[in-house]
């Protein structure tokens, strides 16, 4: 994509690369524009890993983090960050991986001869997930070429919509396993080359994904392992001598504290619990709500509050966020260290810019969506929300009227707060 947008003019010497991603890509196009000398700009939903934005900065990238939860055509999302700073910034392009023609034909040209060189040109299905549709695309088409007979199988997560038949395809929701799936079609994904779709879950591609690591020594990352469950499935209709081929299209390295740890797969329920030395299992946080944590009393910042200032509370305070209020103390959102930091170093806001202009906006009304968490939340009811968002704006009602309820923010509820509680007092969600 860098290549040919360099031949066609699109990309030259000083040029800024904008791109929204869920990380792979968003390293590849950052590791070229460290070769190459171009400022690099990736957007990515705060569901993605750590370990991803780690490599995106040592790579010289800089990081702005989306809600997970914001529609692809949302101001708010990856891609309408993206495009909203490649009209902002001069000189930038997006090379837009949904729409890019040169994704799949890469796979075309590179990725379909390999397997079919290393295969001696005899594949009978291939299996892989979907994303962008660059990968299952461009070898799909240069596989049904040479081996007309090959069965496709695309993998597409529950929450995702871009399998075949539509039917497959429930509401749209989050789900874990990142770089697979999404909530509209990208132009990359060509479905027609697809024969069969399979539908996905978590639970047992984390766990597969392990068990590649444990029983083949393949370090591969969470939808490798969605990948293998669907293949699984897929080849049983396959005879003896028949192949098979499945895209394994990540490493571990991105999920060191994700799936790889214990933990993390136990608190979200893809683990049984640990048991005691005894054997019994630790106990449920059932009938406990948010005011048995006893969780300090929120700090809050003004709308009018400089970032500057904001980003000082946090510092001394060790937050990572605070809650964000208007002058007669109504919650309005939430300000993230993260996305003050990102957006000054990126020169899209300025130290003393007022913290209404990098903040995340909460949309508080008859129609909106915003989940009100209060002190009488069930802990057990928590664990959905937490696989969305980082932190929760633990809230009173001030007022209600037509317009909607106003809020006041009390505490604020990390998942680190959660977990922590969970491990000293030995319970489970």
């Amino acid at each position: 994509m860098i290549e040919e947008a360099e031949r066609d003019g699109t990309l030259k010497p000083g040029y800024t690369i904008i791109e929204p991603t869920s990380g792979n890509t968003g390293i590849g196009l950052a590791l070229n524009a460290a070769i190459k000398g171009y400022r690099c700009i990736i957007t990515l939903p705060e569901k993605m890993s750590q370990e991803k934005v780690d490599v995106l900065k040592a790579l010289g990238a800089e990081i702005i983090r989306t809600p997970t939860e914001a529609a692809w055509d949302s101001p708010d999302s990856h891609i309408g960050v993206a495009n909203r700073l490649v009209q902002e910034i001069p000189n930038s392009v997006i090379l837009n991986q949904y729409d890019n023609p040169y994704n799949p034909i890469a796979h075309y040209d590179t990725t379909a001869e390999e397997l079919l060189e290393a295969c001696d040109n005899k594949i009978d299905m291939l299996v892989a997930g979907a994303g962008t549709g660059g990968t299952i695309t461009g070898i799909a088409k240069k596989i049904k070429e040479r081996c007309p007979q090959c069965i496709i199988v695309g993998v597409d997560p529950i929450g995702s919509i871009l399998a075949l038949p539509e039917s497959l395809n429930k509401e749209v929701s989050s789900y874990k396993v990142e770089g697979i799936g999404y909530d509209f079609i990208p132009k990359s994904l060509d479905r027609d080359f697809v024969d069969i779709w399979i539908k996905s879950t978590d639970k047992p591609s984390f766990i597969m994904s392990r068990r590649l690591i444990r029983e083949e020594g393949l370090l591969c990352g969470g939808s490798s392992g969605t990948a293998m469950y669907a293949a699984i499935q897929a080849a049983s209709v396959l005879q003896p001598g028949q192949r098979c081929v499945v895209i394994l299209p990540d490493g571990v390295r991105n999920y060191m504290t994700k799936f790889l740890n214990d933990k993390w797969m136990e608190s979200n329920g893809f683990m049984e619990p640990e048991r005691n030395q005894q054997g019994v299992q630790k106990k449920s946080v059932t009938g406990l709500t948010i005011k048995d944590l006893g969780l300090k009393k929120a700090v809050t910042v003004f709308t009018s509050t400089t970032a500057q200032e904001a980003s000082q509370v946090m510092l001394d305070l060790g937050f990572d966020q605070l809650p964000v209020i208007s002058s007669n103390g109504h919650l309005k959102g939430i300000v993230t260290l993260g996305n003050i930091v990102s957006r000054v170093a990126s020169g899209l806001s300025l130290p003393s810019s007022q913290v209404s202009q990098v903040m995340f906006k909460f949309q508080i009304n008859s129609n909106s969506k915003f989940r009100e968490i209060n002190v009488d939340t069930p802990l057990d009811s928590l664990q959905e929300f937490f696989e969305k968002n980082s932190a929760a704006v633990v809230t009173e009602r001030i007022s209600v009227n037509q317009t909607g309820i106003a809020f006041k923010p009390i505490h604020i509820l990390t998942g680190t707060d959660l977990l922590s509680f969970m491990l000293s007092n030995k319970v489970v969600i």
